[in-house]
């Protein structure tokens, strides 16, 4: 007889979506949900001229700049109530969760389960608070700079030009929470997610447009399309890549029966940490010079300084990023994954690693491989992000679809579709055992 697993594995199919109601009511609420961010992002803050933003934006936008309008799906560029997007937020994980390797009281939080996991969430939202005023201040001081763009400067502006950015941030941590409880997939994921698809249209006319007018061959906008859909099928192939490390289980007497040894895998990702090094390389990257870029000008060289140094295509940019991407690939992996509590799960379950004394030589056989496979993962993310930088240092080529995007949109997708297919396999499971206690009653 085929397994439960089997029979359901035969039988998913998009004719299933019929049946599950509970799973049509989370993917309605996810697209509502990001319905309701995009409309934000059109929605202006009060007393910007939109004209002279414009003009002002036109020149920052092929720097950094325009790398956080991409992540927030055009709202700086429009100078939105959700231009900070949910950077702050993100900003603030990454301290919080570097201070629970060094702070004892947060270590301690973070090893009491579900209720120390909550405490640690709502100090991630006490500094993602703190952030967005500090980010928020800084851009009303730089918009303030531009010449033109506010239409009454002063501290009226500033007060509310913050409460509104900060408050912004803030539905929007609250909507990505509401994502993930009620939705599909995980909302800050996929609040990024949106933002970049939206932008992917008006990139795509751009680079066709400059093709229609010369300023790019056909055959360059061709050897792009190409590059694309090679660094997709690469991503893809790299995120399912995975070590897989025998288990073996000895035989066991269950009553007067001895079963026979079983045998497992457990498998290692190449790519533990996901698609988290580059955003949390990104935020990092952008949060200094949010400032830089709006009030760079006559007067302000030390700001001028930092705009140019840490343009995007620059050496200094690339070589942090770059950095940024290769620290978090292992830190975050740390996080994650505990190769000593892998092993006291094996040791406690009478499972081995062939040829690994259980313990302490198993923990170190698995974070060896696992170092390895991280070293592998970190140089792939570094190379997917960094080749589009590479392209427009060497060739000017307008194309920012590429790298960091492309791998949070890849990445995001196949996660959210896993999650759907386990919806479904869960309803088709609770089916399977409603069918088979119904024939049991029969007979």
């Amino acid at each position: 007889m085929a397994s439960a697993a089997e029979q359901l594995a035969a039988n998913m199919s998009l004719s299933a979506f019929k049946t599950a109601d509970e799973l049509k009511k989370r993917i309605w609420f996810t697209l509502a949900a990001l319905l309701v961010y995009r409309l934000g992002t059109y929605i202006p803050l009060p007393g910007i001229d939109p004209e002279a933003l414009k003009s002002v934006f036109s020149q920052q936008q092929s720097g950094i700049v325009g790398m956080f309008n991409m992540f927030a799906g055009g709202a700086v560029g429009r100078m939105a109530i959700f231009a900070l997007n949910i950077m702050p937020y993100i900003t603030a994980s990454i301290v919080i969760q570097l201070l629970t390797s060094v702070v004892p009281r947060l270590e301690q939080l973070k090893k009491d389960g579900e209720a120390g996991r909550k405490t640690i969430n709502q100090y991630t939202r006490y500094g993602t608070v703190l952030l967005a005023t500090v980010q928020g201040y800084g851009i009303a001081v730089g918009l303030e700079g531009a010449e033109g763009v506010v239409v009454d400067p002063g501290t009226f502006f500033r007060i509310s030009a913050v409460i509104t950015l900060v408050g912004g941030t803030v539905f929007l941590m609250w909507l990505g929470e509401q994502i993930t409880a009620r939705g599909v997939g995980n909302g800050i994921s996929l609040i990024i997610f949106a933002g970049i698809v939206a932008e992917l249209p008006s990139a795509l006319a751009g680079t066709l447009e400059l093709g229609r007018q010369g300023a790019l061959s056909t055959f360059i906008i061709l050897a792009l399309m190409i590059m694309v859909v090679a660094v997709i099928a690469f991503i893809v192939f790299m995120e399912r890549a995975q070590r897989r490390l025998l288990v073996q289980y000895p035989k066991r007497q269950v009553g007067n029966k001895m079963t026979s040894g079983d045998s497992s895998h457990l498998p290692l990702k190449l790519n533990t940490a996901g698609v988290i090094p580059p955003i949390f390389a990104s935020s990092l990257l952008l949060m200094p010079v949010t400032l830089a870029n709006f009030s760079s000008g006559e007067g302000n060289d030390i700001m001028a300084t930092i705009a140019a140094t840490l343009g995007r295509g620059q050496p200094a940019y690339m070589a942090m990023y770059a950095a940024g991407i290769i620290f978090f690939c292992f830190f975050y992996t740390s996080i994650v994954f505990n190769p000593n509590d892998t092993a006291d799960n094996l040791k406690r379950q009478g499972g081995f690693i062939p040829g690994i004394r259980p313990g302490q030589r198993t923990a170190e056989h698995i974070d060896r491989v696992l170092t390895r496979l991280t070293v592998v993962g970190a140089l792939y993310l570094t190379l997917v992000c960094l080749l589009p930088e590479f392209l427009i240092n060497a060739y000017s080529v307008p194309f920012y679809f590429g790298g960091t995007s492309l791998l949070i949109v890849v990445s995001v997708t196949m996660d959210t579709v896993g999650q759907v297919q386990g919806h479904l396999f869960a309803h088709q499971y609770e089916g399977l055992i409603k069918k088979s206690k119904l024939g049991g009653k029969r007979r």
